[in-house]
């Protein structure tokens, strides 16, 4: 680990309220483009703005893990007060997601794609790439630089190691269809993801 990252002191906002996450799903999905997403570890503080999100609203999105209120010992989470966080793997990546909905209605915004803004040298040690614009842009990506797992499952979002701060605002948002759900019937449909027009670092 290298030096920077051990000493360098970063001054950011402070975590949101819980009122925060109270919003509706899909108002909340956009209101979080251009938030800071954070992690803090013993290696150092990573993050950056959040630039892309999908939402999922169940238990009637046929997309969402909750669909038909289904409730695992995965989805449990989903089901508790809004502002968790929902972590899960896929294909070997830990996925993040914020818990929205309030208690007993199982939804959640996916964070899709950060920009780097804390702890870029760590990101790049963790990640194993040279290439900056590679670095957070998809859900897998970026967990892995902010050092996010699985033992964030059901973290407050409100309060540290695992945050969301306030940001910037973004000027543009463009809305289009999820990703990666191609056999949800007419769910695939839904324009449930949000960005930050022009961002580089949306997932490709």
């Amino acid at each position: 680990m290298s030096q920077e990252n051990t000493k360098k002191n970063y001054i950011i906002p402070a975590p949101v309220n819980q009122e925060f996450f109270e919003q509706p799903t899909l108002l909340l999905a956009r209101s979080l483009l251009g938030c800071i997403l954070a992690k803090e570890t013993r290696d150092g503080l990573a993050g950056g703005y959040i630039v892309e999100t999908e939402a999922y609203i169940g238990p009637g999105d046929k997309a969402a893990h909750s669909y038909l209120n289904r409730r695992t010992k995965r989805t449990e989470v989903m089901f508790g007060e809004s502002g968790l966080a929902y972590t899960y793997v896929m294909h070997t990546h830990c996925l993040v997601n914020v818990v929205s909905g309030g208690i007993g209605k199982p939804e959640a915004v996916l964070i899709r794609a950060v920009e780097p803004v804390y702890g870029e040298g760590l990101m790049h040690e963790r990640r194993g790439v040279d290439q900056t614009i590679k670095l957070t842009s998809g859900p897998g990506k970026l967990t892995k630089a902010l050092g996010i797992t699985m033992e964030d499952y059901g973290r407050r979002l409100t309060e540290p190691p695992l945050f969301i701060a306030k940001g910037i605002g973004p000027e543009s948002i463009s809305t289009g269809t999820r990703i990666g759900i191609g056999n949800s019937g007419e769910a695939k449909d839904y324009p449930w993801r949000f960005w930050i027009t022009g961002n580089p670092f949306v997932s490709k």
